[in-house]
């Protein structure tokens, strides 16, 4: 415990509020509540050896405490969910990448909604649905209720006409004034039942919306609510009733050697309506600790919180209570954390935890599958080629350039069958510069590599035919290194050639060895094309910006910087341009006027 820490403990308020522990670059490591801070925090420094190991890594990396005094421990627990989700502390348990999960929208702010994607939620009066942890569930989703209810998708509303949507009849023209806001807005209403889970209630309303359109001779009305009638009936046929009633969430817990996964199925209606998954790194937290942390985040950034969340294991009493009251402040409505014992509910508990246990198994088989795929293509590829030793390390070469201007090499390694990324190398040629020479560049690029005799792999790929090969190996065999196998692949029909053979190698074109030595080829070309593109735009920046009164070396490179493309530049604002280090006003507004103007000069440099 150092000074400030001891001097921090001795003023420790005694009311609830939240905790923020340090390191010694000032980075958040740890964020916590407490009903008492004065009591909660002293505890991390008291008996150190009955603490987990967890606890100990985090206390001592502590240099500094900062605390924020609340009102109450519900205003704690929320200021601590906002903080966690802010700075992602180290010793935090997060939710896997919980932050790209996306959303479903519906723009309620708007006289005419639509429904979308999104990964960001903001307060704009909108309806948002998720997070879903499966986005192609969610897109899914999106496609049948389009196919159901004929809703708007475009941005803005163009008055003038009515778009294509509205004559293949997938929209009902509200921008033309073909629908009224009334007739729209219970299309939007039936949407955002469906997707609460309550397809009964909208069988219901729409049942009497057709009524209502044959009683008043609308006949194509309504034959079109019949259609999504219909189709919310199917809907509510394929949706499996599990309980008497009600709305609720069911969270299964799960942990092997790859982690914790935690499935979550949503029961609305007294209907399984869907589920999520999510994965976390296990660092040796409790199951109780898990499941506490995640019931705070999940519901902290969940539009909908149901009636009762059902969990194998309750968080401790003050916390529970806690919890309760700050989802029932959420809700609007009384929220319980329940752990079922017997029954309906404790089946489907038990059914959420068998789900976790298969999603763990299927990730282990899948990343055993992938290590054995891997490993077993580069062992067929060995005997394939009849080399004396397993190809532990590959590394693979190519040239890119345009009219041997901006000539680069690549190099990427591949170890026992997996990229080694790590290990990639780029070059920038230059003893074929202005004039294009693939075969003195390969020399060059593969002298540079190999001429240290560092690390030397199992087996050279050269990406090329024989022309390519023997520039390589003329240069590799006279370095010495004549037990070094190098071969060359030719695109046209992936030919394999090896040294002293006039005939080439064809392997199976559904062989694993072929697949495997295609993409590592593959993985070549795309480093080195996108090292040539880079540079060629940056020479492309350089020569166009010559044109432009007041850019001399220093602010040009600080544009690149700021920019790296000439596309980003021409989008960037004047105020945008002002800000690159060392630009001033008068300058900036040159160079935005520049890209709006019709200059020969500019478009030959933009191609």
């Amino acid at each position: 415990m150092n000074e400030s820490i001891a001097k921090t403990l001795a003023v420790l308020p005694n009311k609830p509020g939240v905790y923020i522990m340090r390191d010694e670059h000032g980075k958040i490591i740890y964020v916590g509540k407490a009903v008492v801070l004065k009591n909660r925090v002293r505890s991390y420094f008291r008996n150190l050896a009955s603490h987990t190991v967890k606890v100990k890594a985090l206390v001592a990396k502590v240099v500094e405490i900062e605390t924020i005094v609340t009102d109450s421990e519900v205003e704690a627990l929320i200021l601590e969910c906002n903080l966690i989700k802010k700075h992602r502390p180290r010793y935090n348990i997060t939710l896997k990448d919980d932050k790209t999960y996306p959303y479903l929208k519906v723009t309620l702010q708007e006289d005419f909604p639509r429904i979308y994607a999104t990964r960001r939620q903001m307060r704009d009066g909108a309806k948002y649905y998720g997070p879903y942890a499966d986005a192609g569930a969610m897109h899914a989703t999106v496609k049948l209720l389009r196919s159901m209810f004929p809703l708007r998708n475009c941005r803005k509303m163009n008055p003038d006409r009515p778009c294509l949507q509205y004559h293949i009849k997938r929209c009902l023209a509200p921008c033309a004034g073909y629908v009224s806001k009334e007739d729209y807005g219970r299309m939007i209403k039936a949407v955002c039942m469906i997707l609460d889970g309550r397809t009964t209630e909208v069988e219901r309303e729409l049942k009497q919306q057709m009524q209502a359109a044959a009683d008043s001779y609308a006949f194509e009305e309504a034959a079109r609510v019949r259609d999504q009638l219909q189709a919310v009936t199917k809907l509510n046929e394929q949706q499996k009733a599990v309980t008497g009633g009600g709305d609720l969430d069911v969270v299964g817990f799960a942990k092997d050697s790859t982690g914790i996964c935690l499935q979550i199925f949503f029961v609305r209606g007294g209907k399984l309506i869907g589920r999520d998954n999510f994965f976390l790194q296990d660092d040796g937290d409790s199951e109780q600790d898990v499941l506490t942390a995640f019931v705070k985040q999940y519901y902290n950034e969940a539009s909908f919180v149901p009636r009762e969340i059902l969990l194998p294991v309750l968080p401790e009493s003050d916390e529970l209570t806690v919890m309760a009251e700050w989802l029932t402040e959420k809700a609007g409505r009384k929220v319980e954390l329940l752990q079922p014992q017997r029954g309906t509910k404790r089946e489907l508990l038990h059914l959420a935890s068998e789900n976790a246990v298969k999603l763990l198994e299927e990730r282990l088989r899948k990343g055993q599958l992938s290590l054995q795929t891997e490993e077993q293509a580069a062992e067929e590829l060995q005997l394939a080629l009849q080399l004396p030793d397993p190809l532990e390390r590959m590394d693979c070469f190519d040239i890119s350039h345009t009219q041997g201007t901006e000539t680069v090499a690549s190099m990427v390694v591949f170890r026992n069958g997996k990229p080694s990324k790590k290990d990639y190398r780029r070059y920038k040629i230059e003893s074929t510069e202005g004039k294009p020479d693939d075969f003195k560049s390969m020399q060059e690029v593969v002298y540079r590599r190999y001429r240290d005799y560092e690390d030397l792999p199992s087996l050279v790929i050269i990406d090329g035919g024989k022309g390519q090969l023997s520039s390589a190996l003329e240069v590799i065999r006279g370095l010495g290194l004549h037990e070094l196998p190098v071969i060359g692949l030719a695109k046209r029909e992936e030919e394999i050639f090896t040294e002293g053979s006039s005939e080439s190698i064809l392997l199976d074109r559904e062989s694993a060895p072929l697949h495997l030595i295609q993409r590592i080829r593959d993985e070549a070309h795309r480093f080195a094309i996108t090292y040539h593109r880079k540079l060629r735009s940056k020479r492309n920046m350089v020569s166009i910006l010559d044109h432009i009164e007041g850019i001399g070396a220093k602010r040009r490179q600080a544009l690149w910087k700021k920019f790296q493309s000439l596309e980003a530049m021409k989008e960037a604002s004047v105020e945008e341009l002002a800000q690159v280090e060392g630009m001033n006003y008068p300058t900036a507004q040159r160079i935005y006027d520049f890209f709006r103007l019709d200059l020969p000069d500019k478009k030959d440099a933009l191609k």
